[in-house]
């Protein structure tokens, strides 16, 4: 374990001078080390990012093993180490009403070289790495912002005794539902490349490596039950993309296939296929998201997909590998969207829209403040997944050691949903990351409208000398608002936010912009966030909306602005923790975190929309910021602020103050954390491949070099030179075929008329309500017997 004084030597590092926001806009700077590789990420209310990624050879220790969860602190911008017991290694993940997270499945207990079988090692347990099977784990944690090591109630709550889903998921979807309970959907049974044996005979379950079930968390006495979609997309479902519409259907995406799903009956309508037959999940992984809902468009939900990877059904191949070298063919460009329910009672299609600038694989939208969404990550050829051979490529000939994809992309871009068609992607002042962000790549919106940006980790263990490390640094993106040199300060925002009600007040400051009053009042848009949970390109839970408001200028400057509440329908955003955002002509505050709905999971309480009074102008009325000030640390200033119509006081959440620190800064950060924290790592053999690095130098490609045959972290413990990323050797599931990986699966098949009796028992059991009897589910229980 990290010993104090060494973290305190890295703290103490980081009162440092702090830089103009107007040397930062368009910039990514290294932010400093993760300690584990960022396969998983989500903002824990103000201060902190919980970090997770899969259990693997890490240099850090906690308690005797390797380190495979942290948790960073904004302000300081170190790392602390974190314990969770059951592998996480591809996981997803949801928040929950009350500002708790839940990550739902994972995989079995692996050792050395992503294996269990050294001696003592089972896939329940692995006596090298300590650690327990997690492919039905339930692990909860509920964010604070004190100290981790003091705070017990800020610890992991996950144990192998502890909360079961009722079958076996890895890379399962998930997404909140509008009572706040959570639905999981599908995912493979252990591991694989893709989630079939080919040729594919049995689409539902393939020999017993495919769930195609879903269940709800709490399940309240729910049973799984079979999805008619996880057959139809067979192979290529995973992690499948899932958005709740207003109606409370959702829309579900995967393989080319699209459909409008009611869940409580269980019943499908088909859509359009996605055009061109490209696919966009996992293990193309194409960029994804919700599209801004706003007030012009009246909350239509329109959904956006770029990128992702197009093959023949033959050239996807198997849970082995692709039976093509995937990193020889260029991803996607194309962007499609589609609003599922629209408004006009058309018939929902595919509408094509601008390509991005260059093709992305593992691309990630992140939606920014501004109202406007950002791709990171990925890279122009092939897809995610690793492996140490191809079907027409051995082992010693894989060109980008166990890399699936190749040609990072260091460089965001930007589309603006606003625009004329033909002209919404920009990269204009973006700068580019030297530091590759292939599979196992995070990012995620930060509370002062920042970005980080985190892991990448396309080996099957740790690994510091692959063309692809193994990575444990992070970096921020400064979106180019970052370049104004005053940015909104609002007060009076309130901690919980209600589904309809009466409106409440948020106050700006004249120094909080330059120009006309009028105009800054009538230019600003009032949002409201959730970053989501993210992993594998997606960040599962994100979406943005818009408030509606007016607004009342003072003669001194001051903008008071009337805001509404939230829709009265929570299916537009569901319960749970989030951000408020005042946008000036494009500039945002900081994030002021607020509570949504009743922090219950229950049908959320509603009521009519408050009228909101007409906007009242002052003529000759202007702000006072100079266009060379600095930038303003901005969010809540603790003030409170009377409710507009029936006079209770609301108290303004919590919010990260401050501005960023310069890249020097950072970049000094940096080495303290290196020199303190990585210690251990330094003992792990570093020597680069030639052209190769911890500098990967994306904008001129070094050259692959066929004879690669990178060893892996603890390869010379495994009893077999097989494919290590699929857990057959090149066989169906229910054949002979020995099991080689960290799979977890009995030798035995499932059975293809699978018996939901034999399931584990639904999930119960712990409860981040403090005692709080849990709301009936969305979905009714006696639709299922």
């Amino acid at each position: 374990m990290l010993s104090k004084a060494l973290l305190g030597l890295a703290l103490a590092a980081a009162p440092l001078p702090m830089a103009r926001a107007d040397d930062m806009g368009g910039k990514i700077v290294e932010a400093g080390n993760t300690l584990v590789s960022a396969m998983m990420m989500f903002v824990g209310k103000t201060s902190k990012v919980y970090i997770l990624d899969k259990v693997e050879g890490n240099a850090e220790q906690l308690n005797g093993h390797s380190l495979y969860a942290s948790v960073w602190d904004l302000e300081s911008k170190t790392a602390t180490p974190m314990d969770v017991q059951t592998n996480p290694f591809c996981a997803n993940g949801m928040h929950l009403p009350n500002g708790s997270f839940v990550v739902f499945g994972g995989n079995n207990a692996v050792g050395p070289g992503g294996d269990n079988h050294i001696t003592g090692s089972t896939q329940a347990y692995d006596p090298t790495y300590q650690d327990y099977g997690g492919t039905k784990a339930i692990r909860v944690i509920t964010p604070c912002d004190g100290d981790i090591n003091s705070d017990s109630g800020c610890a992991w709550v996950d144990s192998p005794n502890g909360l079961q889903m009722q079958s076996s998921r890895w890379y399962p979807g998930a997404e909140a539902l509008g009572n706040g309970s959570v639905i999981i959907i599908g995912g493979f049974s252990s591991g694989g490349y893709i989630n079939r044996n080919y040729p594919n005979k049995d689409p539902f379950y393939s020999g017993g490596g495919s769930n195609p079930t879903y269940e709800l968390y709490p399940a309240n006495g729910v049973t799984e039950r079979v999805m008619q979609f996880m057959g139809t997309t067979s192979g290529l479902n995973s992690y499948p993309l899932t958005y709740l519409l207003s109606s409370g259907k959702l829309f579900v995406q995967a393989n080319y296939s699209t459909i409008l799903w009611d869940a409580d009956n269980n019943i499908e309508t088909p859509l359009q296929d996605m055009p061109n037959q490209i696919v966009r999940v996992y293990p193309a992984s194409g960029a994804n998201a919700m599209m801004p809902l706003t007030v012009g468009n009246n909350y239509e939900q329109t959904v956006l997909f770029c990128g992702g990877f197009f093959m023949t059904d033959e050239q996807w191949g198997d849970f082995t590998y692709p039976y093509i070298n995937t990193w020889e063919q260029a991803s996607s460009a194309d962007c499609q969207r589609m609003t599922p329910e629209p408004a006009d009672g058309s018939t929902p299609a595919y509408e094509q829209d601008d390509d991005m600038p260059t093709t992305r694989t593992m691309g990630q939208f992140i939606l920014l403040p501004d109202g406007k969404m950002l791709v990171v990550n990925g890279g122009r050829n092939g897809t995610a997944g690793y492996g140490t051979a191809t079907n027409v490529t051995a082992q010693a000939d894989m060109p980008w050691g166990e890399s699936f994809a190749a040609e990072p992309q260091g460089q965001p871009a930007i589309y603006d949903p606003t625009a004329a068609k033909g002209s919404r992607w920009s990269t204009d002042g973006l700068a580019t990351s030297n530091i590759p962000r292939l599979y196992h790549s995070s990012a995620l919106l930060l509370p002062d409208g920042s970005v980080m940006i985190a892991g990448s980790n396309p080996n099957i263990d740790a690994n510091l000398t692959a063309p692809f490390p193994t990575t444990y640094k992070a970096e921020y993106f400064y979106p180019p608002y970052f370049s104004a040199s005053t940015r909104p300060v609002p007060s009076g925002i309130p901690d919980k936010l209600t589904y309809g009600g009466n409106y409440w007040n948020v106050t700006v400051p004249a120094s909080s912009y330059s120009g006309d009053a009028n105009d800054a009042a009538n230019a600003t848009k009032i949002w409201i966030s959730r970053p989501g949970w993210t992993t594998h390109a997606m960040n599962m839970g994100q979406r943005m909306l818009q408030l509606n408001n007016t607004y009342a200028v003072s003669s001194d400057g001051t903008i008071t602005y009337m805001v509404s509440q939230l829709p009265p329908n929570a299916n537009l955003f569901q319960p749970g923790p989030a951000y408020v955002w005042v946008t000036i002509d494009g500039i945002p505050s900081n994030g002021t975190y607020v509570t949504v709905g009743s922090g219950n999971i229950e049908a959320q309480p509603t009521s009519d929309a408050s009228v909101l009074p007409a906007s009242v102008r002052a003529e000759g009325a202007s702000g006072t910021a100079s266009g060379d000030g600095n930038s303003n640390g901005s969010g809540s200033n603790g003030n409170t602020s009377s409710d507009s119509s029936s006079g209770s006081t609301s108290h303004t959440g919590a919010i990260v103050g401050g501005v960023v620190g310069a890249v020097a800064v950072i970049g000094v950060l940096g080495a303290v954390i290196g020199i303190c924290l990585s210690r251990k790592r330094r003992a792990v053999a570093r020597t680069a491949n030639p052209g190769m690095g911890e500098k990967y130098a994306m904008d001129a490609m070094a050259a692959p070099r066929p004879g690669y045959a990178q060893t892996p972290y603890g390869a010379a413990d495994r009893d077999s030179n097989a494919t290590a990323f699929e857990p057959l050797a090149q066989g169906d599931y229910g054949s002979s075929a020995k099991l080689v990986g960290g799979d977890g699966r009995a030798p035995s098949p499932y059975r293809d008329d699978y018996d939901l009796s034999r399931a584990g028992s639904p999930s119960a059991g712990y409860d981040p309500y403090h005692g709080q009897t849990h709301g009936a589910s969305n979905l009714n229980p006696n639709r299922y017997q």
